[in-house]
């Protein structure tokens, strides 16, 4: 059995929660970091499987099951509209206030309007892609960027955007390669790369 690129199916799901959290920490396991495992994924992963679906693929391991991810939005604007009016009332109450291991990602996850970066502007689309580590550096993540741009392509989306966690160097060379560049945004407290949506 080989690793193919495929699209998201609402049954991997549980995967997709899964993932989020085992590279949720700089790229390392976050698992146990929060009062939920199912926290990083609420920001990161399942709100953009859940409004869009079509631009999610999935690394399968060869006998059905997601090990890796990419999706992301192809219009953050509107993306960003969608999260305050549907996705915060959709998990209200899922984390409760007052547990200090919350407190960042439920300020982060309460301020959707944070991925309004006036620097961004020229690139509207962007992306989140995790794999899990056992199936990284393994050039699996090439596939799913390409399959992603293809339908950003496809949608009329110029350019994208990413951002990451700063010490997250592998991740930086990965982006590097595959042809994004680093992008000015004082002040963020994290990494911004951008390119356009021409083929890998």
């Amino acid at each position: 059995m080989h690793p193919t690129t495929r699209a998201y199916r609402p049954s991997d799901l549980d995967a997709i929660y899964d993932i989020c959290v085992r590279t949720g920490a700089a790229g390392g396991d976050a698992r146990g970091n929060h009062s939920s495992d199912r926290l990083l994924g609420d920001i990161w992963a399942v709100p953009y499987v859940t409004r869009e679906p079509e631009h999610a693929h999935v690394l399968d391991d060869g006998a059905g099951n997601a090990v890796g991810y990419i999706l992301g939005t192809a219009d953050t604007a509107a993306f960003v509209k969608w999260y305050r009016a549907e996705w915060l009332p959709a998990t209200e109450g899922r984390y409760p206030d007052g547990d200090p291991r919350d407190e960042v990602m439920l300020g982060l996850h309460r301020d959707p309007e944070r991925m309004l970066l006036p620097e961004l502007a020229d690139y509207p689309a962007h992306l989140h892609i995790d794999l899990l580590p056992e199936w990284q550096g393994k050039g699996l993540g090439r596939g799913l960027m390409a399959a992603f741009l293809d339908g950003l392509r496809a949608a009329g989306v110029p350019r994208v955007h990413l951002g990451m966690a700063p010490e997250n160097h592998g991740a930086h060379a990965f982006y590097r390669r595959l042809g994004f560049r680093d992008l000015v945004v004082p002040d963020a407290g994290a990494l911004y790369l951008g390119r356009d949506t021409s083929p890998l």
